[in-house]
């Protein structure tokens, strides 16, 4: 089971809405892997498209953490989310009947990417394990409940290094999500971390990387990750069929301004199973 003192901590960024106000209105929202002002432009335009395609009222509502998305889909304020694999995972054990309808293109092999200061003189290594040269430094991960931030790269880490992050680094450190991971890194405060291959790429493209004080050093191998999962009783409320109609809409979006907000090429199918390989390796961290 989750642990629920984690998820009952977690702030929520918008005036919660109740699970009987505005009955006819579809609210989702995201995991806050950059930062909101992003978040915010990207979303927007989506719940624009679900609501011409589905012909009902829907509302992007942003949230503070990935712990918060979690409690929102829980607590019926949100009946639908794009979520990490991890964040995913905890939400359908929390509301039986919640199904993974989409993800990306890109998600069945999703990857993180390990980046070092350079002041750290490590090498860029092409391997199927972590690089030992990653012993004794500060290291941060993204949120702690993030797949490619925290997750994943844990699994990794012990996996290929035989010890737990807090026996392999100087110091541990949780930055909240990957665009913060980055700045962290490149400016010193930590020594290397870890965060979403992706976010990386957005970052680089956005000119916040600079080449000079921080470089990707490792490649993690393949994984499943984001996706959307929406709550099982949503054709209640919005009618019979709606979650096909619901996941139709979301592998129909061919927009390349909405899709590269995500950044993703476009959504194929997904089901609760494709995630199993997420669940179990929580289970073998005690994360879940």
């Amino acid at each position: 089971m989750l642990r629920q003192p984690r998820l009952a901590r977690a702030a929520v960024l918008f005036a919660l809405v109740s699970p009987l106000a505005a009955a006819d209105t579809l609210v989702f929202t995201a995991i806050p892997d950059e930062d909101e002002t992003r978040l915010q432009q990207r979303f927007q335009a989506v719940a624009d498209y679900l609501a011409d395609e589905l012909d009902v009222d829907v509302r992007f509502i942003p949230v503070t953490s990935y712990a918060a998305s979690v409690t929102a889909f829980r607590n019926n304020q949100v009946q639908l989310a794009w979520f990490g694999g991890f964040t995913g995972v905890q939400a359908r054990e929390l509301v039986p009947g919640s199904q993974a309808i989409a993800q990306g293109a890109e998600d069945p092999e999703y990857k993180s990417y390990f980046i070092a200061n350079q002041a750290t003189g490590i090498e860029p290594v092409e391997s199927d394990t972590a690089p030992e040269a990653l012993k004794g430094l500060t290291f941060t991960f993204g949120s702690q409940s993030s797949t490619s931030g925290r997750l994943m790269p844990e699994y990794f880490l012990t996996r290929d290094l035989g010890a737990s992050p807090n026996a392999l680094f100087e110091r541990v450190g949780y930055s909240g999500n990957h665009s913060r991971t980055v700045s962290l890194v490149q400016s010193g405060a930590y020594q290397a971390g870890v965060l979403s291959y992706t976010a990386w790429e957005n970052e680089v493209d956005q000119g916040n990387v600079d080449p000079e004080r921080v470089q990707v050093v490792w490649e993690s191998p393949t994984y499943p990750d984001y996706h959307w999962t929406v709550r099982g009783d949503v054709d209640e409320r919005f009618g019979e069929g709606f979650t096909e109609r619901l996941k139709q809409a979301l592998i129909d979006m061919d927009d390349p301004d909405l899709l590269a907000s995500f950044p993703r090429s476009g959504f194929i199918p997904a089901s609760n199973e494709d995630f199993q390989p997420i669940h179990d390796v929580a289970v073998s961290l005690d994360l879940l």
